[in-house]
């Protein structure tokens, strides 16, 4: 199966074999791949705190916060499949939307205007300089595929490497099954 090339809603499937602890066994979408760089976020790293841990706008809101990536960890970002609801989002792939008014956003959580399932919570982000993602592709660190509603809302965090992978099917699935330590088998 040949890798489709990296551009905004495409997903970063780790190698089984990436050893890199901010990244082994993760799934990154990305919101943005330009000549200059690119930056997306780990949708399968739950983070130690809620998000009414970390922003007093949020309190009372025991909503699950992801580790987004290593960059600015002292940021919090979204994505969301609300577009006429929030104002300010960006559209990366179909359905899905980074970014936008954050209050907003909590107020419609708070008077369940919205649910939770359609929107998620990142601190951090994955960034990459110029030149440096495709250079981890050509060291096949990362498997691409197409970004989907699916695997970024709706799959539980424990399983999206996994599903990623079986969604592109033959070899690939085969993948899921490697361990992490192939010298320990």
């Amino acid at each position: 199966m040949t890798q489709i090339l990296p551009a905004a809603g495409t997903l970063l499937i780790a190698d089984p074999f990436l050893k890199d602890p901010n990244f082994m066994r993760t799934v990154v979408f990305l919101c943005e791949h330009q000549e200059e760089g690119s930056f997306g976020f780990v949708l399968n790293r739950l983070y130690d705190f809620t998000l009414d841990q970390l922003m007093a706008s949020a309190e009372g809101m025991p909503l699950p916060v992801y580790y987004g990536g290593p960059v600015q960890v002292d940021t919090i970002h979204f994505l969301h499949q609300y577009p006429d609801l929030i104002p300010g989002g960006f559209e990366v792939a179909e359905g899905i939307y980074w970014g936008g008014d954050f209050e907003t956003a909590v107020q419609l959580l708070r008077d369940n205007e919205i649910t939770p399932r359609g929107i998620r919570f990142f601190i951090g982000y994955s960034g990459w300089s110029e030149g440096q993602l495709l250079n981890e592709l050509k060291e096949k660190s990362w498997i691409t595929s197409k970004g989907n509603q699916r695997l970024v809302f709706e799959i539980d965090q424990n399983a999206v490497w996994k599903e990623a992978l079986k969604d592109l099917g033959g070899e690939y699935e085969q993948l899921i099954n490697y361990p992490i330590d192939p010298q320990l088998n």
